[in-house]
């Protein structure tokens, strides 16, 4: 007889349940006691915690209430006429914060159709750029707490990773080779044992964009394998990302390594441990915590390069 397993259920604390739809903790227990909005179960050792539900909910009213519905009017409405103001929400007011709870909900529910029907109808209104550095980014990020959290499960990261690598793959494929000779090339790579490599597909695009030349390694490459590169090619500036938890020790080992072996190069770190780990970094290692702040810097860069 064959047996099926299930997964495991998705267990939220109320931090993970703040950083996921922005609503403050304090609010969610009010909203938990005067309308019964949610309900959270208990561990064994009378921990609170919450389920899928309470998150697809709560980015439900996330929405609704940031577009002017009232709490008290929002929990008198039935899942039909939730589910019908939410889509007439996604399809006329693109606040990326709207964008990525619909992203979120999609991923959850592994909804492929509205995940692709959000994407795109964003990418037209936004732009491919704007979309990347307003949603995507931010919604990986968001992703990336429930990751850190064990909260997700790896088949709903790979679900869609492999959507939004599609699009990127698409729009660095669209780019131009770079032909002139003169033109700075950034080396990309994730240190060995990281596999999460939608950031660094973020910054590939964007450098391309920018007019300068890349050469992508892509996942968990060798230290050894990038000291080869270099050895052959000549590489003007570094960029990896740390995404998969690390020592804090380990971590400064890992940079101080790169600013080492590469002395005069500029090296440019990036992903979630970046934010998560307080360190003083080399002169020439250069945290990125946001796109935004990499496109500041890549906009100072072709200007000191112009003649």
């Amino acid at each position: 007889m064959q047996t099926t397993t299930s997964q495991p259920m998705v267990k939220y604390s109320i931090k993970d349940l703040e950083k996921l739809t922005g609503i403050k903790a304090h609010t969610i227990r009010i909203w938990e006691k005067r309308y019964g909005l949610i309900s959270p179960e208990r561990t064994s050792t009378n921990i609170r915690f919450y389920s899928d539900r309470d998150l697809r909910k709560l980015l439900n009213v996330s929405i609704l209430n940031r577009n002017g519905l009232k709490i008290s009017n929002i929990v008198t409405m039935d899942a039909d006429e939730i589910h019908e103001r939410i889509m007439d929400i996604s399809e006329a007011a693109y606040d990326s914060n709207n964008q990525i709870e619909h992203l979120i909900l999609a991923m959850i529910e592994f909804d492929e159709l509205r995940f692709e029907k959000v994407l795109s109808s964003t990418i037209i209104k936004m732009g491919f750029d704007e979309t990347v550095t307003k949603v995507l980014y931010p919604f990986f990020d968001k992703v990336g707490v429930l990751w850190q959290v064990g909260t997700i499960y790896p088949a709903q990261e790979h679900f869609v990773s492999y959507l939004i690598r599609q699009k990127l793959s698409i729009a660095i494929d669209a780019q131009s080779l770079q032909t002139n000779h003169e033109a700075k090339t950034f080396l990309m790579w994730l240190p060995s044992n990281e596999w999460h490599e939608l950031g660094l597909l973020f910054y590939n695009y964007l450098i391309r964009k920018n007019g300068f030349k890349s050469i992508y390694l892509g996942q968990s490459v060798p230290f050894e394998d990038i000291q080869a590169v270099v050895q052959k090619q000549n590489i003007d500036y570094f960029f990896t990302s740390v995404t998969t938890p690390l020592p804090q020790k380990k971590y400064e080992e890992f940079v101080e390594q790169i600013a080492h072996t590469f002395p005069n190069k500029t090296i440019f770190v990036s992903g979630y441990q970046v934010q998560e780990i307080k360190m003083d970094y080399p002169a020439s290692v250069i945290p990125i915590n946001k796109p935004d702040e990499f496109l500041s810097i890549i906009a100072q860069l072709k200007q000191s390069l112009q003649p």
